[in-house]
């Protein structure tokens, strides 16, 4: 399975205190990489921490966040010079109101975080990547970088462009060894997804429309991390891969 092995690597995982993030970070400690997770909110002592180091790698916890465009920039320039091998763009957010009502405030929050951020900080970690010609960049996309979704524009726009960032990166990238792709994570039981857990109707509808019968854990989201950080996937570019247990096959 050397494929798969990530030993003497280093990753960034942004996003990664709770939910995907963190069963991403452990699941790249597992497959050898030591880890650097960053959070806006991470604790002194973080879960992920711990989880990281006991699989036997070293783990270094950053806060930056996200709506801050000097903090990004600051950390891009910081992480830049270590020269991470992986870097998993995770950190979102979702605000849901109707469209019509959608304040403006919330849309520029929600681009902000979940797109323009994760461009900048790739930005200054591929410049590395690119000179000595190797590293894989990861981004978190969604079902709704297919579709338009219900009462969230601004998360499905900002992962509609996330898909096409995607692809955009990988086209220039791929020539110089640094592949570009994406997780398109499927219904996942997660903080994001408690008000729809919580409605009875949404999810009874949701679980009726996926054939594999349950909302997805995050760590479902392991295998395809690992695959797209590793040599597995080095003639992988552009791809926005689905984990939705079949959601977008019904």
């Amino acid at each position: 399975m050397s494929l798969f092995d990530l030993t003497g690597r280093l990753a960034v995982v942004t996003g990664a205190r709770r939910g995907i993030g963190l069963a991403m970070a452990v699941a790249l400690a597992e497959a050898g990489a030591d880890v650097i997770g960053v959070s806006a909110q991470l604790e002194d002592d973080p879960q992920v921490g711990r989880l990281v180091t006991a699989t036997g790698r070293s783990f270094e916890g950053r806060r930056c966040d996200f709506t801050d465009r000097d903090a990004v920039l600051a950390l891009g320039a910081d992480l830049a010079e270590r020269e991470p091998d992986i870097v998993i763009n995770n950190a979102g957010t979702i605000r849901r109101q109707p469209a019509a009502d959608h304040a403006l405030e919330l849309w520029d929050e929600v681009i902000g975080v979940n797109l323009s951020a994760p461009f900048a900080l790739t930005q200054a970690l591929a410049r590395p990547m690119l000179e000595r010609g190797s590293g894989k960049v990861v981004f978190t996309a969604s079902l709704l970088s297919f579709q338009g979704g219900i009462n969230v524009p601004g998360y499905a726009a900002s992962k509609s462009g996330i898909a096409g960032l995607t692809k955009a990166l990988a086209n220039e990238w791929a020539p110089h060894g640094v592949n570009v792709n994406a997780i398109a994570p499927g219904y996942i039981a997660t903080d994001n997804t408690q008000a729809l857990q919580d409605d009875p109707d949404r999810s009874r509808s949701i679980l009726e429309r996926i054939p594999a019968g349950r909302w997805g854990r995050a760590s479902d989201l392991a295998g395809a991390t690992v695959f797209l950080a590793s040599a597995a996937s080095d003639y992988v570019d552009g791809v926005v891969l689905p984990v939705d247990g079949g959601w977008l096959g019904r």
